[in-house]
Protein backbone atom coordinates (compact mmCIF):
# COMPACT_ATOMS: atom_id res chain seq x y z
CA UNK A 1 0.00 0.00 0.00
CA UNK A 2 2.92 2.68 0.54
CA UNK A 3 4.62 2.04 -2.64
CA UNK A 4 0.85 2.72 -4.06
CA UNK A 5 0.23 5.86 -2.81
CA UNK A 6 3.83 6.82 -3.32
CA UNK A 7 3.38 6.20 -7.23
CA UNK A 8 0.25 8.49 -7.05
CA UNK A 9 1.59 11.54 -5.20
CA UNK A 10 4.84 11.35 -7.82
CA UNK A 11 2.35 10.44 -11.00
CA UNK A 12 0.54 13.97 -8.99
CA UNK A 13 3.56 15.86 -9.40
CA UNK A 14 4.44 14.89 -12.82
CA UNK A 15 0.96 15.82 -13.96
CA UNK A 16 1.25 19.48 -12.30
CA UNK A 17 5.66 19.98 -13.53
CA UNK A 18 4.73 22.59 -15.34
CA UNK A 19 2.69 24.60 -13.11
CA UNK A 20 5.40 24.68 -10.80
CA UNK A 21 8.16 26.33 -12.44
CA UNK A 22 9.93 25.73 -16.44
CA UNK A 23 12.82 23.76 -14.75
CA UNK A 24 10.69 21.64 -12.93
CA UNK A 25 8.70 20.68 -15.88
CA UNK A 26 11.71 18.88 -17.39
CA UNK A 27 11.42 16.64 -15.43
CA UNK A 28 7.90 16.02 -15.72
CA UNK A 29 8.27 12.71 -17.85
CA UNK A 30 10.38 11.10 -15.41
CA UNK A 31 7.69 11.38 -12.63
CA UNK A 32 5.62 10.42 -14.43
CA UNK A 33 7.23 7.33 -15.59
CA UNK A 34 8.69 6.84 -11.72
CA UNK A 35 4.99 7.08 -10.79
CA UNK A 36 3.53 4.50 -12.87
CA UNK A 37 6.80 2.07 -11.78
CA UNK A 38 6.35 2.80 -8.23
CA UNK A 39 2.30 1.99 -8.83
CA UNK A 40 2.60 -0.71 -10.14
CA UNK A 41 5.19 -2.36 -8.13
CA UNK A 42 2.94 -1.68 -5.49
CA UNK A 43 -0.41 -2.98 -7.28
CA UNK A 44 2.40 -6.35 -7.47
CA UNK A 45 3.61 -6.57 -3.85
CA UNK A 46 -0.58 -5.62 -2.88
CA UNK A 47 -1.57 -9.05 -4.85
CA UNK A 48 0.70 -11.35 -3.70
CA UNK A 49 0.39 -12.54 -0.09
CA UNK A 50 2.12 -15.12 1.93
CA UNK A 51 1.16 -17.09 4.91
CA UNK A 52 3.66 -18.94 6.51
CA UNK A 53 3.79 -22.37 8.05
CA UNK A 54 0.81 -22.85 10.98
CA UNK A 55 -1.34 -19.58 10.23
CA UNK A 56 -4.26 -18.65 8.07
CA UNK A 57 -4.67 -15.44 7.21
CA UNK A 58 -8.06 -13.31 7.59
CA UNK A 59 -9.01 -10.48 4.75
CA UNK A 60 -10.21 -7.67 6.05
CA UNK A 61 -11.89 -5.02 2.81
CA UNK A 62 -12.68 -1.39 4.08
CA UNK A 63 -13.60 -2.84 7.98
CA UNK A 64 -15.85 -5.96 6.60
CA UNK A 65 -13.95 -9.15 7.09
CA UNK A 66 -14.20 -11.82 4.67
CA UNK A 67 -15.28 -15.23 5.68
CA UNK A 68 -12.67 -16.92 3.27
CA UNK A 69 -9.53 -18.14 5.05
CA UNK A 70 -6.16 -18.34 3.57
CA UNK A 71 -4.13 -21.52 3.93
CA UNK A 72 -0.25 -21.75 4.35
CA UNK A 73 1.37 -20.77 1.12
CA UNK A 74 1.63 -17.77 -1.46
CA UNK A 75 -2.05 -16.22 -2.64
CA UNK A 76 -2.96 -13.85 -5.30
CA UNK A 77 -5.72 -11.31 -3.22
CA UNK A 78 -7.52 -7.91 -3.73
CA UNK A 79 -4.55 -5.36 -3.22
CA UNK A 80 -6.87 -3.23 -1.54
CA UNK A 81 -7.27 -5.81 1.48
CA UNK A 82 -5.68 -5.84 4.42
CA UNK A 83 -4.76 -9.56 5.67
CA UNK A 84 -4.35 -10.72 9.48
CA UNK A 85 -2.16 -13.82 9.89
CA UNK A 86 -3.12 -15.83 13.22
CA UNK A 87 -0.84 -18.76 14.87
CA UNK A 88 -3.11 -22.14 14.19
CA UNK A 89 -0.04 -24.11 16.41
CA UNK A 90 -0.24 -25.35 19.89
CA UNK A 91 0.23 -21.95 22.19
CA UNK A 92 0.57 -21.74 26.03
CA UNK A 93 -0.42 -19.16 28.67
CA UNK A 94 0.83 -19.55 32.39
CA UNK A 95 -0.25 -17.96 34.81
CA UNK A 96 2.55 -18.38 37.95
CA UNK A 97 3.50 -17.14 41.31
CA UNK A 98 6.86 -16.72 39.87
CA UNK A 99 7.58 -13.80 38.42
CA UNK A 100 9.61 -14.80 35.44
CA UNK A 101 7.60 -17.63 34.11
CA UNK A 102 4.20 -15.76 33.16
CA UNK A 103 3.21 -14.06 30.10
CA UNK A 104 1.93 -11.12 33.17
CA UNK A 105 4.98 -9.54 34.60
CA UNK A 106 5.38 -10.01 38.37
CA UNK A 107 3.57 -12.72 40.33
CA UNK A 108 0.51 -13.51 37.87
CA UNK A 109 -0.84 -16.46 40.27
CA UNK A 110 -4.77 -17.43 40.27
CA UNK A 111 -5.83 -16.72 43.88
CA UNK A 112 -8.72 -18.39 44.86
CA UNK A 113 -11.19 -19.03 47.94
CA UNK A 114 -11.88 -22.56 48.74
CA UNK A 115 -14.89 -24.06 50.78
CA UNK A 116 -13.73 -23.73 54.38
CA UNK A 117 -13.11 -20.04 53.59
CA UNK A 118 -9.14 -20.73 53.25
CA UNK A 119 -7.08 -18.57 49.81
CA UNK A 120 -5.40 -21.08 48.11
CA UNK A 121 -2.44 -19.66 45.31
CA UNK A 122 -2.66 -21.79 41.68
CA UNK A 123 0.10 -21.80 39.28
CA UNK A 124 -1.66 -22.97 35.80
CA UNK A 125 -0.67 -23.45 32.46
CA UNK A 126 -2.76 -23.71 29.44
CA UNK A 127 -2.83 -25.15 26.52
CA UNK A 128 -4.85 -24.34 23.68
CA UNK A 129 -5.08 -23.43 19.40
CA UNK A 130 -7.12 -21.28 17.22
CA UNK A 131 -9.70 -23.47 15.39
CA UNK A 132 -8.16 -22.33 11.73
CA UNK A 133 -11.93 -22.36 10.08
CA UNK A 134 -12.92 -19.81 13.34
CA UNK A 135 -9.87 -16.97 12.50
CA UNK A 136 -12.56 -14.86 11.00
CA UNK A 137 -15.13 -14.86 13.99
CA UNK A 138 -12.04 -14.68 16.12
CA UNK A 139 -11.09 -11.30 14.32
CA UNK A 140 -14.72 -9.95 13.63
CA UNK A 141 -15.83 -10.86 17.16
CA UNK A 142 -12.87 -10.55 19.73
CA UNK A 143 -10.15 -9.04 17.58
CA UNK A 144 -6.17 -10.36 17.46
CA UNK A 145 -5.71 -9.94 21.39
CA UNK A 146 -7.67 -13.14 21.98
CA UNK A 147 -5.44 -14.58 24.65
CA UNK A 148 -5.77 -11.78 27.17
CA UNK A 149 -9.89 -11.42 26.65
CA UNK A 150 -10.34 -14.78 26.18
CA UNK A 151 -7.28 -17.34 27.84
CA UNK A 152 -6.32 -15.59 30.67
CA UNK A 153 -10.14 -13.88 31.73
CA UNK A 154 -11.81 -16.99 31.13
CA UNK A 155 -8.87 -19.26 32.76
CA UNK A 156 -9.13 -17.46 36.07
CA UNK A 157 -12.77 -17.04 36.59
CA UNK A 158 -13.52 -20.53 35.90
CA UNK A 159 -10.84 -21.86 38.44
CA UNK A 160 -12.22 -19.40 40.90
CA UNK A 161 -15.97 -20.64 40.01
CA UNK A 162 -15.10 -23.68 41.03
CA UNK A 163 -12.86 -24.34 43.72
CA UNK A 164 -15.52 -22.76 46.16
CA UNK A 165 -16.49 -26.86 45.98
CA UNK A 166 -13.24 -27.61 47.59
CA UNK A 167 -11.61 -28.02 50.63
CA UNK A 168 -8.12 -26.37 50.89
CA UNK A 169 -6.40 -29.93 51.97
CA UNK A 170 -8.61 -31.75 49.30
CA UNK A 171 -7.24 -29.21 46.75
CA UNK A 172 -3.93 -29.75 47.49
CA UNK A 173 -4.29 -33.76 47.77
CA UNK A 174 -7.18 -36.48 47.48
CA UNK A 175 -9.25 -34.21 44.97
CA UNK A 176 -6.62 -32.63 43.19
CA UNK A 177 -7.47 -34.54 39.67
CA UNK A 178 -11.23 -33.84 39.73
CA UNK A 179 -10.42 -30.35 40.46
CA UNK A 180 -8.59 -30.52 37.09
CA UNK A 181 -10.78 -32.38 34.97
CA UNK A 182 -13.87 -30.06 36.44
CA UNK A 183 -12.31 -27.06 35.46
CA UNK A 184 -11.11 -28.24 32.08
CA UNK A 185 -14.68 -29.11 30.57
CA UNK A 186 -15.42 -25.38 32.14
CA UNK A 187 -12.68 -23.48 30.30
CA UNK A 188 -13.40 -25.93 27.21
CA UNK A 189 -16.90 -25.27 26.81
CA UNK A 190 -16.29 -21.48 27.02
CA UNK A 191 -12.77 -21.77 24.56
CA UNK A 192 -15.09 -23.57 21.96
CA UNK A 193 -17.97 -20.84 21.74
CA UNK A 194 -15.31 -18.37 21.10
CA UNK A 195 -13.25 -20.26 18.36
CA UNK A 196 -10.30 -21.91 20.27
CA UNK A 197 -9.53 -25.53 21.06
CA UNK A 198 -8.32 -26.52 24.78
CA UNK A 199 -5.60 -28.73 24.45
CA UNK A 200 -4.91 -29.60 28.05
CA UNK A 201 -4.78 -27.65 31.10
CA UNK A 202 -2.33 -28.54 33.66
CA UNK A 203 -1.94 -27.07 37.53
CA UNK A 204 1.68 -26.60 38.09
CA UNK A 205 1.17 -26.32 41.90
CA UNK A 206 -1.07 -25.49 44.42
CA UNK A 207 0.22 -23.43 47.28
CA UNK A 208 -1.42 -23.60 50.58
CA UNK A 209 -1.49 -21.21 53.91
CA UNK A 210 0.91 -21.94 55.81
CA UNK A 211 -1.12 -22.87 59.31
CA UNK A 212 -2.46 -25.48 56.65
CA UNK A 213 0.95 -26.87 55.53
CA UNK A 214 1.88 -26.81 59.22
CA UNK A 215 -1.06 -29.01 60.12
CA UNK A 216 -0.23 -31.46 57.04
CA UNK A 217 3.32 -31.82 57.73
CA UNK A 218 2.53 -32.51 61.57
CA UNK A 219 0.05 -35.31 60.73
CA UNK A 220 2.49 -37.11 58.13
CA UNK A 221 5.28 -36.95 60.56
CA UNK A 222 2.58 -38.60 63.46
CA UNK A 223 1.73 -41.17 60.34
CA UNK A 224 4.87 -41.78 60.17
CA UNK A 225 6.20 -42.62 63.82
CA UNK A 226 2.87 -44.69 64.15
CA UNK A 227 3.83 -46.83 61.02
CA UNK A 228 7.76 -47.12 62.44
CA UNK A 229 6.20 -48.14 66.33
CA UNK A 230 4.14 -51.05 64.05
CA UNK A 231 6.91 -52.26 62.61
CA UNK A 232 9.13 -52.39 65.58
CA UNK A 233 5.74 -54.25 67.01
CA UNK A 234 5.69 -56.80 64.37
CA UNK A 235 9.75 -57.19 64.34
CA UNK A 236 9.24 -57.81 68.53
CA UNK A 237 6.37 -60.34 67.54
CA UNK A 238 8.23 -62.60 65.60
CA UNK A 239 11.41 -62.63 67.53
CA UNK A 240 9.19 -63.57 70.73
CA UNK A 241 7.26 -66.26 68.22
CA UNK A 242 11.04 -67.53 67.54
CA UNK A 243 12.18 -67.99 70.55
CA UNK A 244 8.77 -69.83 71.47
CA UNK A 245 9.34 -72.16 68.80
CA UNK A 246 13.05 -72.90 69.85
CA UNK A 247 12.01 -73.45 73.60
CA UNK A 248 8.89 -75.75 72.07
CA UNK A 249 11.70 -77.78 70.19
CA UNK A 250 14.09 -78.16 73.01
CA UNK A 251 11.13 -79.35 75.33
CA UNK A 252 10.08 -81.91 72.33
CA UNK A 253 13.32 -82.91 72.31
CA UNK A 254 13.90 -83.89 75.98
CA UNK A 255 11.19 -85.23 76.37
CA UNK A 256 11.52 -87.64 73.42
CA UNK A 257 15.19 -88.43 74.68
CA UNK A 258 13.47 -88.99 78.57
CA UNK A 259 10.84 -91.79 76.77
CA UNK A 260 13.14 -93.26 74.52
CA UNK A 261 16.03 -94.08 76.34
CA UNK A 262 16.52 -97.29 78.49
CA UNK A 263 19.26 -99.41 79.88
CA UNK A 264 20.37 -101.42 77.84
CA UNK A 265 20.94 -98.91 74.89
CA UNK A 266 22.47 -96.86 77.66
CA UNK A 267 25.00 -99.93 77.99
CA UNK A 268 25.33 -100.34 74.24
CA UNK A 269 26.61 -96.63 74.14
CA UNK A 270 28.51 -96.90 76.10
CA UNK A 271 30.88 -100.05 74.53
CA UNK A 272 30.70 -98.45 71.29
CA UNK A 273 32.40 -95.19 73.46
CA UNK A 274 35.58 -97.82 74.89
CA UNK A 275 35.89 -99.58 71.85
CA UNK A 276 36.65 -95.64 70.25
CA UNK A 277 38.63 -94.57 73.30
CA UNK A 278 40.70 -98.22 72.69
CA UNK A 279 41.37 -97.72 69.32
CA UNK A 280 42.64 -94.35 69.95
CA UNK A 281 46.79 -93.97 68.75
CA UNK A 282 47.01 -92.19 71.91
CA UNK A 283 44.98 -94.79 74.60
CA UNK A 284 47.40 -97.02 76.43
CA UNK A 285 45.59 -98.41 79.73
CA UNK A 286 42.28 -97.47 80.45
CA UNK A 287 40.10 -98.36 83.97
CA UNK A 288 36.20 -98.37 83.35
CA UNK A 289 33.69 -98.57 86.66
CA UNK A 290 35.32 -99.13 90.22
CA UNK A 291 35.45 -101.64 92.50
CA UNK A 292 35.06 -105.56 91.52
CA UNK A 293 32.84 -105.01 88.24
CA UNK A 294 35.67 -102.31 86.94
CA UNK A 295 36.76 -102.94 83.49
CA UNK A 296 40.34 -102.82 82.01
CA UNK A 297 41.10 -101.97 77.71
CA UNK A 298 44.50 -102.53 76.77
CA UNK A 299 45.10 -100.51 73.86
CA UNK A 300 47.57 -102.42 70.77
CA UNK A 301 50.08 -98.79 70.51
Amino acid sequence: MLLIFLGFIVIILGLNATRYSEGFGRWRGGLLALGTGLLLLGVAFSTVVQVGVGQVGVQTLFGKVEGQVLAPGLHLVNPLVNVTRFDTRTQNYTMSAVRTEGQQAGDDAIRVLSADGLEVVIDLTVLYHVVPSQAPKILATIGEDYQEKIVRAISRTRIRDNAVYYDAVALYSTRREEFQARILAAIEKDFGSNGLKLDQLLIRNIQLPESVKRSIESKISAEQDAQKMQFVLQKEKQEAERKRVEAQGIADYQRIVNTELSDKLLQYESIKAQQAIATSPNAKVIIMGKGSGAQMLIGDK
